[in-house]
């Protein structure tokens, strides 16, 4: 393993153990208070430089969107108010935050009272991990507590007109033969017709960088140029992370570099993957090549105040 490699180990296994090494979990007891000792933040730079990725000069714009599913805290009078809060920020943030610490802190929030009425305990919620967050990630986090009613209408994820890809690439006739990430897989090719290429594929699976277990997701990608990949090799690339370790992040980052470093540097890139849900939070993170392609196909991804629109999958 490189130096990058051992360093992650030691930073993800604060509440695991020895990552990828198959160890009993640490016994832990929840909190009755909220400890945001627990949040352990990860340096995006270790999970970078083998992509080639200057922290300095970004080849990407994007956002990390995290849902938790499981937040609950109680009333004054012992009531608990249980909801989804939905975590944004920045792909320019300095760490990420470490899932399983993430998990133990909002779990620590579980006995913890915040006031005598609903709407302005949720706010003082909000509040506190928006600042506990911030602090430990050194970025401004944006998190929003919902409470979910029947009048709520999430807006859907992605916007666009995506296609399946498997339903373009005849996957009993391609040879599938790469469980390991590998860019000398994607062909380039010239662009066809006039509307951008939108492709989406439930083929995306990676593996947990700390237990090892699968991760699997749905990834969505836009390509809008002179110049585009070849559906064959673009799937034969995605069925290629099945054996990779990394963050979901990590994993994001690396599809769009690739693109990055084989298309023109006027085509246009999105890639978002929407990872389903492990552990009771689901991280879905984008990468683009400019503000308004965010804005224009996953604005509401990216706004947490809008409930999160699960796929079928999450």
């Amino acid at each position: 393993m490189n130096d990058n490699t051992n360093k992650l180990n030691e930073i993800v296994s604060e509440h695991l153990g020895k990552a990828g090494d198959g160890s009993i979990v640490k016994p832990y007891v929840t909190p009755d208070k909220v400890d945001p000792s627990l949040l352990v933040p990860v340096p995006r730079v270790l999970n970078r430089e083998i992509y080639d990725i200057d922290e300095d000069n970004l080849p990407f714009v994007g956002y990390d969107t995290w849902n938790c599913y499981e937040v609950s805290f109680l009333l004054d009078n012992g009531f608990p108010i249980s909801g989804v809060v939905k975590l944004v920020y920045p792909a320019e943030s300095e760490c990420i935050v470490e899932s399983k610490s993430l998990k133990l802190y909002l779990n620590s929030f579980n006995m913890a009272k915040f006031g005598e009425f609903k709407h302005a305990a949720i706010g003082k919620v909000q509040i506190k991990i928006s600042d506990d967050l911030s602090k430990a990630l050194d970025c401004n986090v944006q998190a929003c507590f919902h409470y979910y009613t029947d009048n709520d209408l999430p807006q859907p994820a992605v916007l666009g007109h995506f296609v399946r890809l498997e339903s373009i690439v005849n996957v009993e006739e391609t040879s599938f033969d790469h469980y390991n990430e590998d860019p000398k897989i994607l062909e380039r090719a010239p662009m066809l017709g006039f509307m951008p290429f939108q492709v989406t594929s439930n083929a995306l699976r990676s593996n947990c960088r700390v237990t090892n277990q699968p991760d699997w997701g749905d990834v969505y990608i836009h390509i809008d140029g002179p110049d585009c990949v070849t559906p064959e090799s673009l799937m034969q690339y995605i069925v290629s992370m099945r054996k990779e370790n990394h963050f979901h992040e990590e994993i994001c980052e690396c599809i769009y570099k690739r693109l990055r470093d084989i298309l023109d540097e006027e085509t246009e890139i999105l890639v978002a993957c929407l990872y389903t849900r492990r552990g009771g939070i689901d991280i879905n993170p984008v990468r683009a090549s400019d503000d308004h392609v965010i804005e224009k196909i996953t604005p509401y991804l990216i706004e947490e105040t809008i409930p999160h629109r699960k796929t079928e999958r999450q």
